[in-house]
């Protein structure tokens, strides 16, 4: 069970699709470009529900949004169906820049709030934690629901039987 999704090495020893995600991240280096970030790999990757279709999330600390934004097109704008722009997210500006590489879309996003309490990462590591207390049959219901187009929180909440905004809910289990 992985406590700490800091660090990608755990996804060396990983399923296909995550040693292919390792391998892309370093290829293009995405990791050590945003390092001042502090970035974080989230999503449902690192924790094995991901679908055909799931992107790479890269959750970042940022202080100054046009800088980061700068940062972000100096270093990634040369990568195909570039683009990057900022928005308000739970109610905080949030920036974000989006591409592709050989095997995956990365997303790639921004807020001034430390990594490890960003939503993203709260959630990742509150459904890894139930994930591994319901086992692989609960897995494969959130990843069936998944293919069908469910959305993860959603997709945990309903599971769960938790009513309400499935992403406020799903932090309501933060221990």
């Amino acid at each position: 069970m992985i406590e700490n999704f800091r660090n990608i090495e755990y996804l060396k020893s990983g399923n296909t699709r995550q040693r292919l995600a390792y391998s892309e991240i370093k290829k293009h280096k995405i990791l050590e470009k945003l390092k001042k970030y502090n970035p974080i790999l989230t999503g449902t990757i690192p924790i094995e529900i991901d679908v055909p279709e799931s992107d790479l999330d890269i959750i970042c600390e940022c202080q100054n949004h046009s800088e980061f934004k700068a940062y972000l097109l100096k270093h990634f704008s040369d990568k195909k169906d570039f683009k990057v722009y900022s928005t308000k997210h739970d109610g905080m500006e949030s920036t974000i820049a989006e591409f592709k590489t050989n095997h995956f879309l990365f997303e790639i996003f921004g807020q001034n709030i430390p990594t490890v309490k960003q939503n993203a990462y709260r959630h990742m590591i509150i459904e890894n934690r139930v994930l591994n207390k319901k086992g692989s049959e609960f897995k494969q219901k959130v990843i069936e629901l998944k293919s069908n187009g469910v959305k993860t929180e959603p997709a945990f909440a309903r599971l769960l039987g938790l009513d309400g905004d499935p992403y406020a809910e799903l932090l309501k289990l933060e221990t």
